[in-house]
């Protein structure tokens, strides 16, 4: 996959996916509500820092891999919607408890008794996600003018997104 993910960086600042599972006539909405659901497995990545050299400002490459992923995520989901329109956009971020948790802590957490606090920051989290879909979900992540993110401790790490045409 990460072979996959380098060339698709290689391709510049807007990577096409032309593996994708289906697409946008095949996209996961939801015709009552014409909502779309994007998942991204695998556990969440925060927006890295600015990075300067050379006298030009770039984003380092673990963000950018991140960011590869959730593109091909989203394209795999619901295609190149480009929607040009206010939106509205709930983030769930579900992550595993540690394996070397109590057998009793790890339950209290996938109970929702013990809330998933600690890095990556929800914000952090959230910026990457928006930033990646731009061009490809919306125009631009501007555009979203209503922002839900929760995070809790599930089973398995991903992170889900309903994007909603307002």
């Amino acid at each position: 996959m990460s072979d996959r993910l380098d060339n698709i960086l290689d391709m510049g600042e807007r990577p096409i996916v032309q593996d994708c599972a289906h697409g946008p006539d095949q996209a996961v909405r939801h015709p009552e509500t014409k909502t779309f659901t994007i998942v991204i497995p695998g556990p969440p990545k925060g927006k890295g820092r600015p990075r300067f050299g050379g006298g030009k400002v770039f984003t380092d490459k673990s963000t950018q891999i991140a960011e590869a992923w959730i593109k091909h995520c989203a394209i795999r989901d619901v295609g190149h919607l480009n929607l040009d329109c206010p939106v509205q956009v709930s983030i769930t971020i579900d992550i595993m408890p540690a394996a070397s948790w109590s057998k009793k802590k790890r339950e209290a957490a996938l109970a929702g008794d013990l809330k998933a606090t600690g890095k990556p920051d929800v914000d952090n989290v959230s910026k990457t996600v928006l930033d990646a879909l731009n061009g490809i979900v919306w125009r631009d992540d501007a555009q979203v003018c209503d922002l839900h993110v929760r995070r809790r401790y599930a089973l398995i790490s991903q992170t889900t997104m309903v994007v909603t045409p307002l």
